[in-house]
């Protein structure tokens, strides 16, 4: 009889794409088995989901909102309706294992699930375990990590470092032509080019940055791949609008276009970006977003930077900072070269099948 699995989670890209790859590999390894999704109502997984040809069911809940204590008045009841509906859900699709990824829905469902006695699998992406991870850890069947040293949040008998799992195009980067990536973008050949990223909705910090000091970038012959992201894109195309050697867009769309003609990367530092840049192996400078919980993109830079794989600057440096290491990284070939080959080192583009395999295995 086929495996019934649920994956539970979201948010953000960084829980969305992993957990569309464990489907995938699940999938690959028995095209019999059956998944459902569980995620919060409203969140981007609703739409990303159905898209990547999943079913998903929806679940009222929301995490603790930082910047409006009011709005959490409503958190216990919403976390009390959930545990109802994955009650609900649980014991009409009857799972024979549960996992998550992380994001607001995945608590309550893998609750459940172990309070029930179902075998429950979790990943975590980021260097620094968020809270809820650390309970569900205690009970879970196994942690998949992308790193070492995560013994300080799991049980260390539970723990299989996998890495995290990247988006299938991403692996392909590397053999794409540098020039046909630079045409994509309408950029030339010859010149450095830096890619800025900043997520969906963009990093202020990075923006700003560039916008402030682009007649210096240009001038010292760097061309630029900008996704901005959605907050206040009509103001950052404005700012680059007739300047030469300049692409700027909200959104890239095929992500492994910018990585192929990319040369140097500032970046978020997400998990999954950079699970990406570890695959695609880029020079890249981190601008870790600070209120990201438990701080954890800090952590997640860190742990590059201490390998000598990657540059980083505080958020709050970034106005006066980025440029200046963007244009001296830009000078020094050794640098860049060094940087390459150490993140190359880290990058891991078989997780999902790891994570697929391992979750067979463990209940056959």
């Amino acid at each position: 009889m086929s495996k019934r699995f649920i994956i539970a989670g979201g948010g953000t890209g960084g829980h969305i794409f992993p957990a569309l790859a464990i489907a995938n590999a699940l999938k690959q390894l028995d095209p019999t088995v059956e998944i459902l999704f569980v995620g919060a109502r409203g969140k981007m997984e609703m739409e990303k989901v159905p898209q990547a040809g999943y079913p998903i069911k929806a679940i009222d809940i929301a995490g603790f909102n930082r910047s409006s204590l009011i709005k959490n008045l409503s958190l216990p009841f919403k976390l009390v309706k959930s545990f109802f509906q994955v009650r609900g859900i649980i014991r009409a699709y009857r799972p024979d294992a549960v996992i998550g990824v992380g994001g607001y829905s995945s608590f309550p469902v893998l609750r459940y699930a172990q309070a029930k006695g179902i075998p429950t699998f979790l990943h975590e992406s980021n260097s620094f375990a968020g809270k809820s991870n650390m309970l569900l850890g205690k009970k879970a069947t196994r942690v998949f990590v992308a790193s070492e040293g995560m013994e300080q949040f799991f049980p260390a008998d539970k723990l299989t470092i996998s890495g995290n799992p990247i988006r299938p195009g991403i692996v392909q980067a590397a053999q794409l032509s540098k020039a046909t990536a630079l045409r994509f973008f309408g950029l030339q050949e010859g010149r450095v080019t830096v890619l800025a990223v900043g997520g969906s909705l963009g990093a202020r910090s990075i923006n700003e940055a560039l916008a402030s000091k682009l007649d210096a970038l240009t001038g010292a012959g760097i061309q630029l791949i900008w996704q901005t992201g959605k907050t206040d894109a009509q103001r950052w195309k404005q700012v680059a609008d007739g300047k030469p050697g300049i692409w700027v867009g909200d959104f890239i769309t095929q992500m492994e276009q910018a990585y192929a003609a990319a040369d140097i990367v500032v970046s978020r530092a997400g998990a999954m970006a950079v699970a990406e840049l570890c695959v695609v192996a880029k020079p890249v400078l981190f601008v870790p977003y600070p209120h990201a919980a438990e701080d954890h993109q800090t952590a997640n830079a860190r742990h590059l930077v201490a390998q000598n794989a990657a540059l980083m600057i505080k958020d709050s440096e970034a106005q006066e900072k980025v440029v200046a290491e963007l244009l001296a990284l830009a000078a020094d070939g050794n640098e860049q070269e060094l940087l390459k080959r150490n993140i190359g080192k880290l990058g891991i583009t078989d997780a999902d099948q790891k994570i697929a395999q391992a979750i067979f295995k463990l209940i056959a």
